[in-house]
């Protein structure tokens, strides 16, 4: 399965012009999975626009992504605010090359800034299967922790799909600490952030996707960019031979006590 990202520079930029950009991604990229970043529907940092932003799961938006999916033959992951129940959720969307969504995974934990008195936070884990390769959803503050990933991973997740909007401050996040997630569980990971500037807050870029040994297969720099690479389940099952991280947690866990 050859996955895309999209790091994008759309600080401004209508839900027109949003979508625009992506049915020409999509259509250039010619891969089987294309991932933006978190919140790629509104922006991420526009404050209280983002409750006049937000729509539900099958809104305006999400069927305009359909419609792209089905023309270019490409599934999509993309961040976006989801209203539900009078609630506002940071999530992401996957939408096959059908048009049918595939999953829809909601933040687990808002982190302290701009998210916070916007959002609710989601429970449980995502995970869905796409060509045969069992992937999981994380959104950016949650892969941080050792505990999200190796739940993930531990369910069976082979890809993790990781939309993020990640500031420069913070580039060590996707420099050091999401290879770490990728080594630690023997897997993928394909980490999408933003570019540019944006009301005043300096994305870092330095999108990447990971082998599962956390090697770099494709990284970004900071500006605007797409990069592809191939997910190989038996990579998955090399790295997890060769470093049992997963069959001997438990044991560790045992000897700690």
């Amino acid at each position: 399965m050859r996955v895309a990202v999209f790091q994008c520079d759309l600080a401004g930029a209508d839900a027109e012009a949003r979508l625009a950009r992506l049915y020409q991604v999509m259509q250039q990229a010619q891969a089987d999975l294309l991932l933006c970043p978190e919140l790629f529907m509104s922006g991420y940092h526009v404050g209280d626009r983002i409750r006049q932003l937000a729509e539900g799961q099958d809104g305006p938006f999400a069927r305009r992504v359909s419609e792209i999916a089905r023309t270019t033959g490409t599934a999509v992951a993309y961040g976006y605010p989801e209203a539900a129940g009078g609630r506002i959720y940071n999530s992401a969307l996957c939408i096959g090359r059908d048009g049918e969504a595939l999953a829809n995974h909601r933040k687990l934990v808002i982190p302290p800034g701009p998210e916070v008195g916007h959002f609710t936070a989601g429970e449980g884990l995502t995970l869905f299967d796409l060509h045969g390769i069992r992937i999981a959803l994380l959104i950016c503050y949650d892969i941080e922790f050792p505990e999200a990933a190796r739940a993930a991973s531990a369910a069976g997740a082979e890809v993790i799909l990781a939309p993020t909007a990640l500031a420069a401050q913070w580039a060590v996040v996707a420099e050091r600490v999401i290879p770490a997630r990728a080594f630690e569980n023997g897997t993928h990971i394909v980490y999408a952030n933003h570019a540019g500037t944006e009301n005043g807050l300096n994305y870092a870029g330095s999108s990447v996707i990971l082998d599962p040994v956390g090697g770099d297969q494709a990284r970004a720099g900071a500006t605007e960019a797409v990069i592809m690479a191939d997910m190989d389940p038996d990579q998955v099952r090399s790295a997890r031979t060769r470093l049992p991280y997963l069959r001997d947690v438990a044991a560790l866990r045992d000897r700690l006590v």
